[in-house]
């Protein structure tokens, strides 16, 4: 958390409050080790200056485009978000990085629990950040064709493959296990036993799940917000996460939980089939 429903938002809702907007001065940056690439005071000097393109979203990575082929990547792991603020808004304790724009605007990192990484790319930077994920699920050319061969032959369990971002970039906990209850998959079946009509209705299932989210702004259970500060809606719309000993919304019977790769899964026993 975040997952591909709140990166999307976030870099859809940075986009107007940032484009075009020149990056005049690095404001704050306290907590150093979350520059993962280049070393903090080359960070420094290679951005100032810098003008925002595009804003836009790989996998779970929030990429600025920047002008002479520059890409800040900004991944906002457990607890982070980034928020476009005036002058005259102060920065919680949190916030560990403050990019001044040319506009007066200034983009907030914040990020309590210190997980998130900031990465400032070239060319050949970007692509090898691109080529350590699988497609993307909601790109046309993700078929169900392809979720197949990617689960073909394949004993780890579905559950574990899906969170697994060199196979299909984007999905996290949350709506792994949302996709697995519309598609009634048990999250421990193995995935090379996931064939024929069951890859369609997962594929389908992923899709839905993933543009529900989208549409309701993303999931804010906890410090997620969008480039404006606003939370999401879709946890109001959870149909099996994080519902354990509650009635399943199909059948009745209660939800379960297991743990499955050091994350909760939660599934219906009754029509989730194992296979």
């Amino acid at each position: 958390m975040p997952e591909l429903p709140e990166v999307e938002i976030a870099a859809r809702s940075l986009a107007p409050q940032v484009e075009g907007r020149v990056v005049v001065a690095v404001e704050r940056l306290d907590w150093e080790r979350m520059v993962e690439t280049p070393d903090a005071a080359s960070f420094r000097l290679l951005i100032v200056g810098r003008q925002i393109q595009c804003a836009h979203r790989r996998a779970k990575w929030v990429l600025l485009d920047l002008d002479d082929a520059w890409t800040l990547a900004i991944h906002l792991r457990m607890s982070g978000n980034l928020t476009v603020q005036r002058p005259e808004v102060e920065a919680r304790h949190h916030v560990h990085l403050i990019l001044q724009l040319s506009d007066g605007g200034r983009i907030f990192f914040d990020d309590e629990r210190k997980f998130g990484r900031v990465r400032l790319l070239d060319r050949s930077g970007l692509a090898h950040l691109d080529a350590c994920h699988g497609p993307e699920p909601l790109d046309a050319r993700f078929t169900p064709e392809v979720l197949a061969g990617i689960l073909a032959g394949r004993q780890t369990k579905i559950k574990s493959l899906l969170l697994d971002q060199h196979r299909i970039a984007g999905l996290g906990n949350i709506y792994v296990n949302e996709s697995l209850w519309h598609a009634r998959l048990h999250p421990s079946l193995p995935a090379g036993r996931v064939a024929g009509q069951s890859v369609v209705d997962l594929h389908a299932a992923m899709r839905q799940v993933l543009e529900q989210a989208i549409a309701h702004e993303g999931s804010s259970l906890r410090n997620y917000r969008n480039g404006y500060g606003r939370r999401g809606q879709n946890q109001e719309h959870f149909l099996v996460y994080d519902r354990a000993g509650q009635p399943c919304l199909r059948c009745g019977c209660p939800i379960e939980r297991l743990v499955i790769a050091q994350r909760s899964s939660f599934y219906c026993p009754a029509c989730q089939i194992w296979g």
